[in-house]
């Protein structure tokens, strides 16, 4: 016997109520502009076997724009990374050069964390 994987049943919903409205939550997330962004660089090593790892989040905007700018700084900080759950990591420590591209880029930004 096959089971069925939860992803199949994300997001129905059954109601036996005659009047209820059933909500669609997909609507697209417009990006705020880049002077109203209040963004967070910290760095993390937990879970991490020792390797620094830096951490930009409070992104405000659409995942395309997210990797959009996660994509430049992996550009000019050298190295590799990924986008996860709305944050943008960062292999290494880079925090001051992620906090001045972002300024450069009329972002709002600052350290946080030790």
């Amino acid at each position: 016997m096959v089971k069925l994987k939860k992803q199949f049943y994300e997001g129905i919903v059954y109601s036996t109520n005659d009047r209820y409205e059933y909500i669609n939550n997909d609507e697209e997330v417009t990006t705020l502009a880049p002077q109203k962004q209040q963004l967070r660089v910290q760095l993390d090593k937990k879970n991490r076997n020792g390797k620094a790892v830096t951490i930009v989040t409070g992104f405000i905007g659409s995942e395309d724009d997210l990797a959009e700018l996660g994509k430049k700084m992996k550009q000019k900080c050298g190295v590799g990374g990924s986008i996860k759950n709305k944050e943008i990591l960062i292999q290494g420590d880079f925090r001051k050069r992620i906090v001045d591209l972002l300024l450069a880029d009329g972002y709002r930004a600052k350290m946080i964390g030790g």
